[in-house]
């Protein structure tokens, strides 16, 4: 009896400390680990991934979103004062994009993928790609408000909202554009607004934000069914069947919570039904699958990392609303995080995708889900504190 006691009592203990475990992990493993391997110093460079043994693949294409993630996340925890020497890996990484990833075909926009040498592999120009580096660079921004930056995200502003604004709402998959239209770029750059409306003040973010709250609210999101749909027509009109990600649901809830704060409108039925249709996408772990149907039946099974991080960031946006019992379910999120995915051989690294049987279904480590995770334990210390 005493040692069940003892047992229960030190599971307690650890899902209380959760926050501040993986907040010491993220600083003293993962951000030294990329730092030191996952990076070329003199380029400032970030590689796509890592092999099992922590490697780095330094001959694989480089996709421009990759890098704007990896500034991101060192910016962030420069910000935060978790790894200040974030920083200026930051501003280096941030140099390396300009220089290679803008306009070098001399058209405006960023390219979609560079070579491990920075030549350019393909000159899309994304719309998903160009969320990121718009976060990328707010998140510089925060840091000295540099007024050439500032500049620069004015130009980006510019092609974003000439060249990429669609006048059926929303905007473009890209340039040229195609299809079929997705939610997720949708999402992406609103979730780049609210950070550049946090770093500039500038209203005009707030206005963007709105009409992308607009088109979620008319289009995107079901609110009969509850479930957010991935694959749209050109007039936004959804291609069925539809098909569900647990973890954009999980994701909006977040995002919502975001939007709410910077204007004032509320988002909490929105939040709820969101959260509420996601967690139907379980499977015996407790994590949420990578598909479901609008009838609220898996469709695969396998479970990739991301959406674990987005559920505990629902979980907190849920939590800074006093909504009861959200916490807790915000920590348990992170007990499964670290548990399934964060108990990784090398130390700083992550497994990124499991089949129904749990077994790993991808060998390397790669770089584009630093974001998702330090993002997770970041807004969980922020809310939850550590």
């Amino acid at each position: 009896m005493i040692e069940q006691k003892n047992v229960a009592s030190a599971q307690a203990d650890a899902i209380h400390n959760i926050v501040g475990t993986l907040k010491s992990k993220m600083i003293t493993e993962a951000l030294q680990l990329w730092a030191a391997v996952g990076r070329e110093e003199k380029s400032g460079s970030f590689v796509e991934k890592l092999d099992a043994r922590g490697k780095p693949d330094i001959a694989a294409p480089r996709r421009v979103r990759v890098q704007a993630r990896q500034i991101y996340c060192y910016a962030k925890t420069a910000q935060l004062g978790w790894y200040p020497q974030g920083a200026e890996i930051a501003r280096k990484g941030l140099d390396y994009m300009l220089a290679k990833a803008k306009a070098p075909d001399g058209k405006p926009g960023f390219v979609h993928i560079l070579a491990s040498d920075g030549s350019v592999l393909n000159p899309l120009r994304d719309s998903y790609d160009h969320a990121f580096v718009l976060l990328a660079m707010a998140t510089v921004y925060q840091l000295d408000r540099d007024a050439r930056l500032r500049a620069e995200i004015d130009e980006l502003m510019q092609f974003i909202d000439t060249q990429l604004r669609s006048p059926d709402g929303g905007y473009l998959e890209g340039v040229p554009a195609s299809m079929p239209r997705r939610q997720n770029p949708q999402m992406h750059l609103l979730e780049a607004f609210i950070a550049a409306f946090d770093a500039t003040h500038d209203q005009a973010f707030q206005t963007r934000a709105g009409d992308l709250f607009g088109l979620f609210t008319s289009n995107l999101f079901d609110a009969k069914k509850g479930v957010l749909g991935e694959y749209f027509e050109q007039d936004w009109s959804r291609i069925e069947p539809v098909s569900v990600e647990p973890g954009h649901q999980a994701e909006w809830v977040w995002l919502l919570k975001g939007f709410e704060r910077i204007t004032g409108c509320p988002t909490g039925k929105q939040r709820a039904a969101l959260l509420e249709s996601a967690l139907r996408y379980r499977d015996a772990t407790g994590c949420l699958v990578d598909e479901g149907d609008a009838q609220g039946n898996i469709v695969k099974a396998t479970r990739r990392c991301w959406p674990q991080t987005e559920i505990v960031k629902a979980w907190v946006a849920q939590a800074e609303s006093g909504v009861e019992g959200a916490a807790d379910e915000a920590r348990a999120a992170l007990m499964r995080l670290d548990k399934y995915y964060l108990q990784h051989s090398v130390k700083g690294g992550w497994y990124d995708q499991f089949d129904g049987e749990g077994r790993s279904l991808v060998d390397t480590i790669p770089a584009s889900s630093f974001y998702h995770i330090l993002c997770a334990i970041a807004e969980a210390e922020r809310v939850l504190g550590a």
